[in-house]
C-alpha cells in the first residue's frame, strides 16, 4: 500500500499548485494499512492536520480510491518522535524532577501556533493563498526557502514595493510555515513602530536589560516590518543595528520590508544601512493582467464566491494599481451582491468599478489640502510655508496622511508638494497613525474628511 500512496501523492502533484504540494500534500506519510480498507498516514503536527482534512482529504481520497480500485478511506495522525515507556514504579516517581506548569501545559490540538512577540499573524497570509507571478516570483521563492529550510545559502531577506503589493503577505507566510513545521521556533513579527515603542517602554521603565536579553537571545525569527519608519529615530536605529549584529552572528532568520531601500531612507545611519544591505534584496512590482486575474480568482474561492471569469477579466483591466485595490473591489462586488441580491455580473462590477475609479480620479493632493485647510480653518498658503504654528503643522500633517493613504503618490512627491523633505512626510504620516491608535479628535477628525473625500462632498 505504501507504492499505491506514492501513486496517489504523484497524482495530486499533477492537479495543485507545487507550493499547495510543497506545504500540504508532500509532508504527509505512509504509516499502515488496516484490513478494513483505511490507510493510515502521518503529517508533523496538529496545525497541518487540521488544514489537510479541511481542504484537502476530498482529493486524496478521490484519488486513492482511483489509484487502489476500491473504496477507501484515511485516518490522519500527528507523528511523534517519542517512544512508550513502561509505567514507572513509585520510587522512580519520586526520583524524578516535578514538572512546572509551563512543562505540564500541552498545545491544543487544531489551535494555531502564534508568534512568541508582537502582532498576530493574518490566518489567511500564508503561502498557498499568495499567487504568484512575474511580478514577485523572485521574491516568492526566496521567501518560500528562507522558511521551509533549517539551513539555507542566506538567512536574511528584504522585501521590498510599494504598498498594498503583498509584503506583509510573504512575511507572515514565512512566519506560518516556521512554526507549523517547528512549533517551539520563537518568532517576533512586529513593525518598525511597535519596536521603537518597546524601546521607549524600556527605556522609560529602566528596563534595557530585559530588552536586550529578549531579541538577542530569545528570538529565532525576526519579522520587522516598515523599515522606512525607522526614518530619524536615532536611538532606534542604533540599538537595532547592534541587535542585528548578534542576530546575524547567530544564524537566526530575519525578514524586513519596506516600500524604500535602506540607502534611500532619509535620516538613515550608515550603521544600520550596512546591517539591512547584507539581506537579500527582493522587489515585488505590480501585478500584470493575467496576475491581476488569478489573485482575483483565488481571493473569491478563498471567500466561497462564484465569480464568473469575465467579471473578474473586466475588474483586473479596471483596477491595476495594487492588490489592495483589487481586494477592495471584490468586496465591494460581493457586498453588493449579498446586500442588493444581485447575481455577480459585468453589470454589478461595472457600478462598483466605476465608485472605485472615479474616487481615485476626483481625490489629488490638492483637492485633499483644500478640504483639511477648509476643516482646520487654516488658509491653504499657510501649510504650504514655513509655518510652525501648532495649527498649522497638525492641518499638514493631516493633509500629508491622507494624501499618502488615498492618492498614492510617492512620498517624495507629496514633499514637494507641502515644500517638506522626504523625512519630514514620513515623521508626519507617523504622527498622525499615533493619534488614530488613541481614537480621539484626531481620529474623529480623520474620519469626517476621508467620507467627505470619498462621497466626493466639500
Amino acid at each position: 500500500m505504501e507504492t499505491v500512496w506514492n501513486n496517489v501523492k504523484t497524482a495530486i502533484k499533477n492537479q495543485v499548485s507545487s507550493n499547495v504540494y510543497r506545504l500540504w500534500i508532500e509532508p504527509i506519510s505512509f504509516l499502515d494499512a488496516t484490513e478494513d480498507d483505511n490507510l493510515v498516514l502521518s503529517c508533523p503536527n496538529f496545525f497541518m492536520k487540521k488544514r489537510i482534512m479541511a481542504n484537502y482529504v476530498g482529493l486524496i481520497n478521490h484519488e486513492l480510491c482511483r489509484e487502489a480500485g476500491r473504496q477507501m478511506q484515511i485516518s490522519l495522525q500527528v507523528q511523534t518522535s517519542q517512544q512508550e515507556e513502561p509505567a514507572p514504579d513509585a520510587a522512580a516517581r519520586k526520583r524524578r524532577p516535578r514538572k512546572t506548569e509551563r512543562e505540564r501545559q500541552l498545545s491544543l490540538p487544531g489551535v494555531s501556533a502564534q508568534p512568541m512577540n508582537g502582532r498576530i499573524l493574518r490566518r489567511d497570509y500564508t503561502f498557498d493563498r499568495f499567487v504568484v507571478g512575474n511580478n514577485c516570483n523572485l521574491a516568492y521563492q526566496a521567501a518560500f526557502t528562507l522558511a521551509a529550510s533549517k539551513q539555507s545559502d542566506f538567512n536574511s531577506l528584504f522585501l521590498l514595493s510599494r504598498t498594498g503589493l503583498g509584503k506583509s503577505h510573504l512575511s507572515q507566510a514565512v512566519g506560518h510555515k516556521i512554526l507549523s513545521a517547528y512549533p517551539r521556533e520563537r518568532v517576533y513579527y512586529m513593525s518598525a513602530e511597535d519596536f521603537t515603542n518597546e524601546l521607549v517602554h524600556s527605556i522609560k521603565s529602566n528596563s534595557m536589560d530585559t530588552f536586550k536579553r529578549r531579541y538577542r537571545e530569545g528570538c529565532d525569527v525576526l519579522l520587522l516590518e516598515e523599515i522606512h519608519m525607522l526614518s530619524g529615530r536615532t536611538r532606534t536605529q542604533s540599538e537595532l543595528a547592534i541587535m542585528l549584529d548578534h542576530l546575524y552572528e547567530s544564524g537566526k532568520k530575519l525578514i524586513f520590508s519596506s516600500t524604500a531601500s535602506p540607502a534611500e531612507i532619509p535620516k538613515m545611519s550608515d550603521q544600520l544601512v550596512s546591517r539591512l544591505g547584507q539581506s537579500m534584496m527582493t522587489v515585488i512590482e505590480p501585478p500584470d493582467f493575467q496576475t491581476r486575474v488569478r489573485i482575483l480568482m483565488r481571493k473569491a474561492e478563498c471567500k466561497g464566491l462564484c465569480l464568473p471569469r469575465e467579471v473578474a477579466e473586466y475588474m483586473a483591466g479596471e483596477l491595476a494599481d495594487n492588490v489592495r485595490q483589487l481586494e477592495n473591489g471584490l468586496i465591494g462586488v460581493a457586498s453588493r451582491s449579498c446586500l442588493m441580491g444581485e447575481p455577480i455580473d459585468l453589470d454589478l462590477a461595472e457600478q462598483v468599478v466605476k465608485n472605485i475609479v472615479s474616487s481615485k480620479k476626483t481625490i489629488t493632493i490638492d483637492s485633499i489640502t483644500k478640504l483639511v485647510a477648509k476643516e482646520f480653518g487654516v488658509p491653504v498658503k499657510d501649510m504650504v510655508s514655513k509655518s510652525r504654528k501648532k495649527s498649522v503643522v497638525r492641518s499638514r500633517q493631516v493633509a500629508i496622511f491622507l494624501s499618502r493613504r488615498h492618492t498614492g503618490t510617492p512620498l517624495q512627491a507629496i514633499g514637494r508638494k507641502f515644500n517638506r523633505m522626504h523625512a519630514t512626510v514620513i515623521h508626519s504620516i507617523n504622527a498622525v497613525e499615533k493619534e488614530l491608535k488613541l481614537k480621539g479628535e484626531v481620529f474623529r477628525q480623520v474620519e469626517i474628511l476621508e467620507k467627505k473625500l470619498e462621497s466626493g462632498s466639500d
